[in-house]
């Protein structure tokens, strides 16, 4: 009869030690590879997400800097005195040099105040030209009406239309590398378009917003348009000459936001409905895993220090080994639990089991320490996610109001630079600090109302408001820009695209034990389809001040919890309601604020 294969030993301690140190082995084996599977994917996919939000706010910058450039080509399309030149009949050559040079002076003072733009230049039919400063002429080589922006223009019957990235040969003497905004003049008083104004976009202007962003030390970002034509690329001209592959057919017919390659590349795509241009990011997963490398290192070291406890362990059990084996793993069940109070184990001797509870003694210390570590590194993470949630503050609504104050100026609105300053110099003193995360509702509400005052202003007829907060929630708290963003959501999505005046209502009172915030507009409204999406779409291609709702939601829902944050109500062509819930006492933001 065979002997069993522990008898095999000449000692009992032996046999134990051998057991359980496979035992604890094949367990510490089986961990240490769930761990670093789990590892590994977890990394991926919150390196994944990262990239994403990355890529999502230099789609944001994009927007925000072509709609700026939208305004500036609107305005000077509608200068009266750009107006009276190419739609004055019988114009005498007096007013005809004065018009002229009243033009030259608008274009030189828009170069002036903006680098970025290489060219601007009306081109009216049957009247001369107006080219930058005045200097510059058209390329007697170059049909005007030939080239693409030209044509574009045309056809899009005085809407703004952006070009590819190409090189501008209409001028005389000049071949920049640039973005085209073309727009073509019409007058309303006969049919047929009178004339094209472009604006040529510096190509660096581009490629700075894509710089700003870092995606590893081989990543990188470049832009297609539309129809899948080069806008950017870091590399642009590796790619014309067939040197270099960058999917894009895969890029325009995906309808995912990220996909892999079998070469080890991650393309993060984000689409915007303003310019129709596709950003993508490629990432190299290699380079995303780094982190995951780490973990591995760590979990090997940890497993092989694991192995050596329970092997030393192992060789300290004894004959008397049934009822202390049974008080320690009473005590591992209530460490399986989380539970890491009273399971210490009572030394009686210095024997083998007497040893051995004291190092489970140990090892359940040092493991609530690693815990309670753990536990201090995920709120100090959590923490810091919501300073970087609360700092994407778009920058290019402080570059408009500026611009607007420099217009007025100049055209000698004194007042309402006086006021638009005022208001301004208000949100700034609430914004610019990031010190503060929790502000009162009446700050929120005083920083909201600062922010419609500037908008009214430059929309002028297009926007009204009313303000009514029931006085006894103006003292209590909210997470800072809760606000103010959803009402800009409520201008560039709901009433921009309206006609005639919009109406944004701001109401705020008590419901049960909760604050209420409402934000009602009269606007376009929304679609079933549109609100069951409505947090996906504006993480990609809100063209606000980057503060999107589903970052209002999010630091809301961080604060306070699940049963706080937003909801909405719309109904097309009717406008939309944004309720964000409060809670009326303490919530978590007290909490983060006393640890």
């Amino acid at each position: 009869m065979k002997k069993n294969l522990l008898m095999r030993f000449r000692s009992v301690r032996t046999a134990i030690a051998v057991s359980f140190g496979v035992l604890a082995a094949s367990a510490l084996l089986t961990y240490f590879i769930v761990s670093l599977r789990y590892t590994e994917r977890a990394v991926l996919e919150n390196s994944t997400e990262y990239t994403s939000q990355l890529i999502g706010q230099v789609n944001n910058d994009i927007d925000s800097y072509i709609s700026y450039m939208e305004n500036i080509s609107f305005i000077v399309a509608s200068n009266s005195d750009v107006r009276d030149y190419l739609f004055t009949q019988n114009l005498g050559e007096e007013r005809k040099a004065e018009l002229q040079e009243r033009i030259r002076t608008v274009f030189e003072t828009v170069s002036d105040t903006r680098e970025d733009i290489t060219n601007i230049a009306l081109l009216p039919d049957g009247r001369e030209p107006m080219i930058n400063g005045g200097a510059d002429e058209l390329n007697p080589y170059t049909k005007i009406s030939e080239l693409e922006w030209y044509q574009r223009a045309l056809e899009a019957e005085g809407q703004a239309v952006i070009s590819t990235s190409h090189v501008q040969n209409a001028i005389a003497g000049k071949y920049d590398w640039v973005v085209t905004l073309s727009r073509s003049i019409t007058n309303n008083a006969s049919p047929g378009v009178t004339g094209v104004f472009f604006v040529d976009l510096n190509y660096n202007s581009i490629s700075d917003l894509c710089e700003r962003i870092s995606l590893g030390d081989r990543g990188y970002i470049y832009i297609l348009d539309r129809n899948g034509g080069i806008v950017y690329h870091p590399q642009q001209q590796l790619i014309y000459s067939g040197m270099k592959d960058e999917l894009i057919s895969e890029v325009m017919e995906t309808d995912a936001s990220s996909f892999l390659t079998g070469d080890g590349r991650l393309y993060t795509i984000s689409r915007s409905e303003a310019t129709g241009w596709i950003v993508v990011g490629v990432s190299y997963v290699s380079e995303l895993m780094e982190g995951a490398d780490e973990a591995r290192i760590t979990y090997l070291l940890a497993a092989m220090l694991l192995l050596a406890v329970a092997m030393l362990l192992a060789f300290l059990l004894s004959d008397q080994i049934t009822k202390p084996i049974k008080s320690l793993e009473l005590s591992m069940k209530e460490v399986e639990k989380g539970n890491f109070s009273h399971v210490a184990l009572e030394v009686r001797n210095n024997n083998e089991i007497g040893r051995l509870s004291r190092n489970f003694n140990a090892m359940t210390r040092e493991i609530q320490k690693l815990m309670e570590q753990s536990e201090k590194e995920q709120k100090a993470k959590r923490r810091y996610e919501l300073k970087v949630l609360q700092s994407q503050i778009n920058p290019h609504f402080l570059y408009n109001t500026l611009d607007s104050i420099i217009w007025m100026a100049e055209w000698g609105k004194n007042q309402e630079v006086v006021k638009m300053t005022s208001s301004l110099a208000r949100l700034l003193r609430r914004s610019i600090s990031n010190e503060q995360e929790v502000v009162t509702i009446e700050e929120e509400i005083d920083y909201t109302e600062a922010y419609l005052t500037i908008q009214k202003m430059r929309y002028q007829d297009k926007l009204e408001y009313e303000i009514e907060a029931e006085p006894d929630i103006r003292k209590g708290e909210t997470v800072k820009l809760v606000l103010q963003p959803v009402v800009e959501n409520a201008i560039y999505h709901g009433i921009k695209y309206k006609d005639g005046k919009g109406l944004i209502q701001i109401r705020g009172f008590r419901e049960g034990g909760d604050i209420i915030l409402q934000v009602e507009d009269d606007g376009r409204g929304m679609d079933q389809d549109t609100l069951e999406h409505i947090f996906e779409k504006h993480v990609r291609d809100t063209k606000s001040n980057g503060v999107g709702l589903q970052n209002v939601h999010e630091r809301i829902r961080l604060y306070y919890g699940a049963a706080y944050g937003l909801s909405f109500e719309s109904e097309p062509g009717k406008g939309t309601v944004v309720t964000i819930r409060l809670p009326g006492g303490k919530g978590e933001a007290d909490e983060q604020k006393e640890n």
